[in-house]
């Protein structure tokens, strides 16, 4: 990357958009913080993770589209990855938990802010760990419900899905009783090449241009029908099911 990407000029106001971006941002997290933890003193299921995220994609412009019915419990989500923003828009809209790279949870505030949504880490690299990771997968799937993957395993450029990764996919093989796994289909329309996350761009500069951004956005949230995964043998059989159901929505 050019060192004119890494350090794009602004103008005043793309600066002053930027500037009260995150103003919101915080204050939206200032206002979260003690009520999430109020709730949890008194050991009560909290809405405000889900809450801050849904008010961090409208402040950053998002406003949020939705096709189909979410299921909302005993499920794994099956969504393509476009950017950041997948995050606040899917957990705002239900609350769900991601699946992350471990290196993720060391970002200061970031690391932070993911594991009050309940984000499990996992190390892809660790090999004599992969069993201790889906029983910690599994675990996380009785107690919050619900999970995202992302099963391209990173972003992509919005206009063809990536092939996806079956071995990102080991807690449904062999799946838990009574799960669903739910393709869902994120979509930014004509503001793609704007939020975009791809190549070698650091999460910084990526986040600045996103934040700087004029105006708003439609985000279209498609959830597609979902399967039981008990139907297909294997991790790889489920992942190509979820893949054509999403590029027949597509296309």
């Amino acid at each position: 990357m050019t060192t004119a990407a890494l350090h794009p000029h602004y103008s005043l106001a793309a600066n002053l958009r930027f500037g009260s971006r995150i103003a919101g941002l915080l204050l939206a997290l200032l206002l979260a913080l003690p009520l999430h933890g109020l709730w949890r003193l008194f050991r009560l299921s909290s809405p405000w993770p889900m809450n801050f995220l849904a008010a961090v994609a409208w402040i950053v412009g998002a406003r949020r589209h939705t096709i189909g019915r979410s299921l909302r419990r005993d499920v794994v989500f099956l969504s393509n990855h476009l950017s950041w923003l997948d995050i606040p828009l899917l957990a705002g809209r239900n609350g769900t938990a991601f699946v992350a790279k471990s290196d993720l949870e060391k970002v200061p505030v970031i690391g932070w802010l993911c594991s009050l949504n309940r984000t499990l880490f996992v190390d892809r690299t660790a090999r004599m760990s992969i069993a201790d990771q889906i029983a910690q997968l599994r675990d996380a799937l009785a107690d919050v419900w619900s999970i995202t993957i992302f099963a391209e395993g990173t972003t992509g450029d919005g206009t063809t899905l990536l092939p996806f990764k079956p071995a990102l996919l080991a807690v449904l093989d062999p799946p838990p009783p009574g799960v669903r796994v739910q393709p869902v289909l994120i979509d930014y329309g004509p503001a793609m090449a704007d939020l975009a996350w791809l190549g070698d761009e650091p999460g910084a500069v990526n986040a600045r241009r996103v934040l700087s951004r004029r105006g708003t956005f439609t985000a279209t949230l498609t959830f597609l029908e979902p399967f039981d995964p008990a139907d297909y043998p294997g991790r790889k059989a489920i992942a190509s099911e979820a893949r054509m159901r999403m590029v027949s929505q597509k296309s």
